[in-house]
């Protein structure tokens, strides 16, 4: 069966699970994990992606990610290519690094925000990494140390989930440990990784009618969350299909879009594609790449391939293009 298509939109919530291919290691050593996290905050940072928890394993790691100005499956090839290059160049290995995709499922955060937090940040003590919640708190590959304040992550966002706890810092973060503590002493739970929902064989369209039709379903792996949350998040789904459909069926296409954009900048088609960094041109490509991923529903990679940059390059472009179009330099009803 085709694999069905990963789920994403703009504040979305997700949690992102990543694993070594045939259950290898990811992380040799501190100097893996320390080369890992580095990337990631930079990818992070660059594309505004909260990240609210995180944990590395040996073989896998967890992250509990909001999509922020690139779509999540851009900034998370950014952050998996690059350092499965790295890792190979210093292990002197070759081949896949990671299993399959990463998987991510998005999640109702009302109800799964906090449980999920927990979930991912008690992952070492089944592991046997930590035993005690001292340890945990120390334990240095993992966001719980920033949220109690014995550790400093930059780049996770504490605020945003410590203000889930309490309105001043210190009580938060006694509440979080309490938290956590109730969830070390109740044991392992059953992973919160789309909740053994079942999937229909037609993809969201059949899972969406059968909603409709009143039939009794549970849902979709993509998503975990109540019924009423996979049909809404769904039907979004199917209106961001249908609106970039809609766009292609009126004309505009990727050339159409280069098109309006280098009239607008004064420019040529060619410009765009020439590499130029002047910069009229850089930030005429950057709304080509904004307009190509978010309105017509294109890969990075494709949009790379038909500018002649990486797919790395195109996602830091379509961020530095949604800034021009929120900015107002450029409307949004532009591309329809």
């Amino acid at each position: 069966m085709p694999r069905q298509a990963r789920i994403d939109a703009p504040t979305a919530l997700h949690h992102v699970i990543i694993r070594g291919i045939e259950r290898s290691e990811i992380f040799s050593d501190d100097e893996d994990r320390k080369n890992f996290l580095k990337r990631l905050a930079l990818v992070l940072t660059e594309t505004e992606t909260p990240c609210y928890a995180w944990v590395l394993m040996s073989n896998h790691a967890h992250f509990l990610l909001r999509t922020g100005m690139a779509p999540l499956a851009g900034v998370m090839k950014r952050v998996l290519t690059g350092y499965a290059q790295q890792y190979n160049r210093r292990h002197e290995r070759v081949g896949h690094l990671f299993q399959n995709r990463y998987k991510s499922i998005l999640c109702e955060e009302d109800v799964y925000c906090l449980e999920l937090v927990r979930y991912i940040h008690l992952n070492p003590v089944p592991a046997g990494i930590v035993k005690t919640l001292e340890q945990l708190a120390r334990y240095r590959y993992s966001g719980h140390g920033s949220l109690v304040g014995t550790a400093q992550c930059e780049w996770q966002d504490t605020d945003y989930i410590l203000r889930l706890f309490g309105k001043t810092k210190n009580r938060a973060r006694k509440q979080y440990v309490t938290f956590i503590a109730d969830g070390f002493r109740q044991g392992h739970k059953a992973e919160l990784t789309g909740g053994g929902l079942l999937r229909s064989n037609g993809g969201w369209r059949s899972v969406a009618e059968q909603l409709r039709q009143g039939n009794r379903i549970k849902g979709d792996e993509r998503i975990l969350g109540g019924s009423d949350f996979v049909m809404e998040v769904l039907e979004k789904a199917g209106e961001q299909l249908k609106k970039s459909s809609e766009l292609k069926i009126k004309g505009v296409d990727f050339e159409a879009i280069v098109k309006r954009v280098t009239d607008c900048y004064g420019l040529d088609a060619e410009d765009i594609v020439s590499g130029a960094r002047n910069r009229r041109v850089a930030e005429a490509r950057s709304v080509v790449c904004y307009a190509a991923v978010r309105k017509l529903g294109e890969s990075c990679e494709a949009v790379g391939r038909k500018l002649h940059i990486s797919a790395s390059a195109v996602s830091k472009a379509m961020c530095r293009g949604r800034n021009i179009v929120v900015q107002g330099e450029i409307d949004e009803l532009f591309f329809e």
